[in-house]
């Protein structure tokens, strides 16, 4: 399951050079690759520019920003590609990009606001005409990137004008979350090119500050107020502070973000599968391979726990995976989805040109040719390596992964994106949040579909899902590790909750094995509890297994989903049933592998004893113990007798 199993060059309608293997033994790609991708997505994605060059309408449906914002998206967002492109290899650019984009600067902000061919549209608040605000802060790195080729031999008036438009992120209010960092970003140029003042000043201070209340540890921040961990940590919270940092060589800023980018990499590196593909977990998943960014940024700064060979052979993998699968239409445009074009992966944001934020992983050419992350030979990526097995407690993340297979999992207790002001709902319920695994190989059903990887309580018919979650602990030890959190079930119609209703929820993980343990409190009779596990389609590479072990019928369906995956357009999900009242205990062992070999529960587990409060299950391998106590929470795990 490497990235070395398909030809890339037969599905990239562009020049792209033969697969070098030498420097390169695990992905064939090489500085050359990356620069041919950049050059090869800007030619397409400029054939659908307005006559100015102010705006890239690309083809598809409009986001709810409308079509002009959508322009704009598509100019930004491009705009970052060419900055690194160009800035990484010292202002050589043999397309003549920074010609294109300093045109479509002029022709956009000469009249801002108004409805003509060219025109951008004004800055104002997020929930008034917020995208704009998104857009300006890639301009603004844009342009700081190519400071010395394209804003110093722009007319002064331009510049000006530019000025104003971009400073309307100064003066408007952001999104609660991730958003502050565009203001800190678009004063981050100002600043760069003496055009700093008290506006810009406040701006980044006030951003700065937000991110000191928003660090969780572990390397993690949250997005905003509240529980929301994601992609959206390597290519936006980490990316823009210590990028502005390596830019205006600010050993202070470095001091501060540049070790909270290490041990978010000592964590984030590991969510890699063995074919390069990321976790599918959270939102803007449409952005792909920007999800190296973290990677390409760590290796350029120098805050980074992973060697040269091992950035770039993630970084590579990563970009080679989507390229691999379908990710560009003939005419080289990158799709609204995942592999190929996947409604269910996108939100209500979405429009032609979002793809784009894909742009951020070109970061890494920032880095020079004769840097060693372009020099050094590939090495292992973490999976590659070892069966891992990682517990991250602060965002509430347990890893897993496994070397056989390639395959990496994600056990979320702890990341929902609901914010701390909001009721729950299951109206908002988000398949990217509310489940409880994730992985490299696999994507959730969708909404309408069965849920995977969920512990649904039913009444009356009506099933719960999951929304706020309140993290209970997560460690790890030799080989295993655990995860645990609890969360009221919200219902899809009827009366929203149930009072004094409650799950807990603790998963353990050995090798590929994962033991699932849910204890119900409060539930009326009558209660129908159902637990499914990982979908997967019947011609995947990967298999699902779903056991009962304890508190559940003995049978396990086979549900349908016939909307799919991400990974696969039909399929099959395993699903446990039982009736219950009052307080139980339930018991599973799930398996996501590409091991042939069936999963047998006898030879995984030896013997379980339980009760309402503990259930104690021997491993059969090595005889170990796993002791699971509720009221409170204790995890225990030993090769010998539990006192």
């Amino acid at each position: 399951m490497s990235s070395t199993a398909r030809n890339t060059s037969s599905r990239i309608p562009f020049a792209f050079p033969p697969e070098d293997r030498g420097p390169s033994p695990y992905t064939g790609y090489t500085r050359a690759h990356w620069e041919a991708v950049a050059d090869g997505l800007l030619a397409a994605a400029w054939r659908f520019s307005t006559p100015g060059g102010a705006l890239l309408d690309l083809p598809g449906v409009p986001s709810r920003s409308g079509v002009r914002s959508d322009g704009l998206e598509g100019y930004a967002r491009t705009f970052l590609a060419a900055a690194f492109r160009v800035a990484g290899a010292g202002g050589d650019d043999p397309h003549g990009w920074l010609d294109r984009y300093a045109q479509g600067l002029t022709a956009g902000t000469r009249t801002p606001g108004r409805e003509d061919t060219e025109s951008w549209p004004l800055i104002l608040d997020h929930d008034v005409q917020g995208q704009p605000m998104v857009e300006s802060a890639s301009v603004a790195l844009g342009l700081r990137l190519t400071a010395p080729w394209l804003w110093k031999r722009l007319d002064s008036a331009v510049q000006d004008r530019a000025e104003e438009w971009l400073r309307g992120s100064l003066r408007h209010s952001p999104a609660p979350n991730n958003w502050y960092l565009f203001p800190y970003t678009v004063a981050g140029f100002l600043e760069s090119v003496g055009r700093g003042d008290a506006e810009t000043a406040r701006a980044r201070e006030h951003a700065l500050g937000l991110m000191e209340t928003w660090y969780r540890g572990d390397g993690w921040y949250a997005d905003g107020d509240g529980r929301a961990f994601d992609h959206y940590n390597g290519w936006a919270l980490h990316l823009y502070p210590v990028l502005d940092a390596h830019l205006a060589d600010d050993g202070e800023q470095s001091a501060l973000y540049g070790p909270r980018l290490r041990e978010h990499l000592e964590g984030f590196a590991l969510m890699f599968g063995g074919d390069g593909a990321p976790i599918h977990f959270g939102r803007s998943l449409s952005y792909r391979f920007a999800a190296s960014a973290a990677v390409g940024l760590g290796a350029l700064t120098g805050h980074t726990p992973l060697t040269p060979g091992a950035s770039r052979r993630l970084i590579s993998g990563n970009l080679r995976h989507f390229l691999d699968r379908g990710a560009l239409t003939d005419d080289g445009l990158l799709t609204l989805g995942w592999h190929g074009p996947h409604p269910a992966t996108l939100q209500t944001y979405s429009g032609p040109a979002s793809p784009y934020w894909a742009s951020k992983a070109f970061i890494s050419l920032l880095a020079p040719a004769d840097a060693p992350l372009w020099t050094a030979t590939e090495e292992p990526a973490p999976v590659e390596e070892s069966d891992r097995v990682l517990a991250l407690p602060a965002p509430g993340l347990l890893v897993q992964s496994t070397r056989a297979d390639g395959i990496v999992r994600l056990h979320n207790h702890g990341s929902d994106h609901v914010r701390p002001h909001e009721g729950e709902t299951a109206a908002e319920d988000d398949p990217h949040y509310g489940r409880q695994a994730y992985s490299t190989h696999s994507g959730p059903t969708a909404l309408a579909n069965l849920a995977d990887n969920h512990l649904s309580v039913e009444i009356g018919g009506r099933g719960s899902v999951r929304r706020r979650l309140h993290p209970l602990g997560a460690g790890h030890g030799d080989g295993w590790g655990w995860a645990a959190s609890w969360h009221r079930p919200v219902f899809t119609a009827g009366p929203p909750m149930v009072p004094g209703l409650r799950v807990e929820s603790v998963t353990v993980v050995r090798g590929r094995h994962e033991l699932r343990v849910h204890r119900v409190t409060g539930a009326p009779s009558g209660t129908r509890v159902t637990h499914t596990g990982w979908a997967t389609g019947p011609e995947e590479e990967v298999t699902s297994t779903l056991h009962a072990l304890y508190g559940w019928n003995p049978e396990t369906e086979e549900a349908r989903a016939p909307q799919g995956t991400a990974y696969t357009r039909w399929a099959l999900v395993p699903r446990l049933t039982t009736e219950t009242s009052g307080t139980s205990l339930h018991a599973s062992l799930a398996t996501l592998t590409a091991d042939p070999k069936p999963v047998v529960p006898e030879q995984v587990i030896t013997g379980i004893e339980a009760t309402e409060k503990t259930i104690e299950i021997q491993w059969t391998e090595d005889n170990a113990r796993t002791r699971i106590t509720f009221e409170p929470l204790t995890v225990l795990h030993a090769l010998a007798e539990l006192t």
